[in-house]
C-alpha cells in the first residue's frame, strides 16, 4: 500500500468509507448507474470487504439515495443528484462574459427551521455564492441562474459595488489558501495515473483518492471572473488533471463490472 500511504499523507486524505467510494464514483458517471457487482469489486481495492459494500449500499437505497434495478445502482437522491449537476458545472464553467456586476440574493423570510437553513446553505454554496453577513450572499454575475429550490424565499438583485471588485472577492473567499491546496494537489501525484486495469490494486486506490480530492476542491472554486482571479491560478489545470483521473477509473470500473 505504499503507493496509496504516500499520496494519502501528501495531501492529507482520510480513508474512504463505503459510502464514500459510490457516492463518489456514481456522481462521476453518466448516467449515474453502475453494477452492483462492479462497485463491490471497486470497494474491494481499498480493503473495503463485499459485506461492508453491500450494506453501505443497503443504506443509501433505504435514505432514498440510491435505486436497486437489475442488479445495477442508480443515483436517485436529490441532494446527491443536485451535487452532481454542481459539480459538472464547475468542471465546465460557462463562458459568459463579465459585466462587473454581481448577484445578491436576500433571504427574506427568518425563523426558519434547521433543516431548511441547511438546505438555504447548501444551495447557495453549490451556485458558489459566498456569505457577505447574515441572510446576504453575493458572486460576481457571470454564471448562469442559480439553482435554488423555489420553496426557499430569497429575493436576488443585481448590484455592482462602489470599492474594488478584487478586494471585495478577496474577503469573500480565501483565494490564496484555495490556490495553494490547489498547487499542492496538482504536485502530489502525476497528471497521468496510467492503465489501472492491469496495475496494482493500491495504485487503483491512490489514484481515485487523488480524484475524488480534486473534485472535491472543485466543488469549491468559486468560479470568478478571470480579471478578479490571483495570477496562477490552478483551476483549470486541476481540471484536466480530473478528467484524465475520472477517463483512467471509468475504464477500471467498466472492465470490474464486465462491460
Amino acid at each position: 500500500m505504499q503507493e496509496r500511504n504516500i499520496l494519502s499523507e501528501a495531501l492529507g486524505l482520510r480513508p474512504l468509507s463505503a459510502r464514500s467510494v459510490v457516492a463518489s464514483v456514481l456522481l462521476g458517471t453518466h448516467p449515474p448507474r453502475l453494477s452492483a457487482a462492479g462497485l463491490v469489486e471497486l470497494c474491494g481495492r481499498f480493503g473495503i470487504s463485499g459485506g461492508t459494500t453491500r450494506v453501505a449500499l443497503s443504506r443509501m437505497v433505504a435514505a432514498g439515495e440510491l435505486a436497486a434495478e437489475d442488479g445495477h445502482y442508480r443515483l436517485v437522491g436529490e441532494v446527491l443528484l443536485a451535487r452532481q449537476r454542481a459539480q459538472d458545472a464547475g468542471l465546465t464553467p460557462p463562458a459568459r462574459p463579465w459585466t462587473g456586476a454581481w448577484r445578491m440574493a436576500v433571504v427574506v423570510s427568518s425563523g426558519r427551521a434547521p433543516a431548511e437553513r441547511v438546505e438555504l446553505r447548501r444551495a447557495l454554496a453549490d451556485a458558489r455564492f459566498a456569505q457577505w453577513r447574515e441572510g446576504v450572499w453575493l458572486r460576481p454575475d457571470n454564471l448562469g441562474p442559480p439553482e435554488v429550490p423555489p420553496a426557499i424565499p430569497v429575493r436576488w438583485l443585481t448590484v455592482e459595488p462602489d470599492d474594488d471588485p478584487s478586494a471585495l472577492a478577496g474577503r469573500l473567499w480565501d483565494l490564496p489558501d484555495w490556490s495553494a491546496r490547489g498547487d499542492a494537489l496538482l504536485g502530489a501525484a502525476p497528471d497521468d495515473p496510467g492503465d489501472l486495469v492491469g496495475a496494482a490494486p493500491e495504485w487503483a486506490a491512490a489514484t481515485f483518492a487523488v480524484a475524488a480530492a480534486t473534485l472535491r476542491h472543485l466543488r469549491t472554486d468559486p468560479l470568478l471572473p478571470e480579471a478578479l482571479l490571483p495570477a496562477g491560478w490552478p483551476a483549470d489545470r486541476l481540471r484536466v488533471r480530473y478528467t484524465v483521473y475520472v477517463d483512467a477509473i471509468q475504464r477500471l470500473v467498466r472492465h470490474l463490472s464486465g462491460a
